[in-house]
């Protein structure tokens, strides 16, 4: 795909509204990804069930939206 062709798909997707950019954006990645782990998907339900007992338990540490958007920036800044 040249560049003019890309630079118009960008600029259409741009467009999309967020949640359908989202949606486009998952696919993408996804197409990214390599084949899936059988594995990968018990072990994320195993970590989401930890992590929500920590929550209910009340020992989890949670931070806000603001505080978590500042934290991934330095992270992003930091590259």
């Amino acid at each position: 795909m040249g560049t003019e062709s890309l630079d118009r798909l960008r600029s259409e997707a741009l467009m999309l509204p967020e949640a359908e950019r989202a949606v486009l954006a998952h696919a993408l990645l996804e197409s990214l990804d390599g084949p899936a782990d059988a594995d990968v998907n018990s072990a994320w339900d195993a970590e989401i069930l930890r992590r929500l007992a920590e929550v209910d338990a009340g020992t989890a540490k949670l931070i806000d939206r603001d505080e978590f958007r500042q934290r991934m920036q330095a992270r992003i800044d930091k590259r």
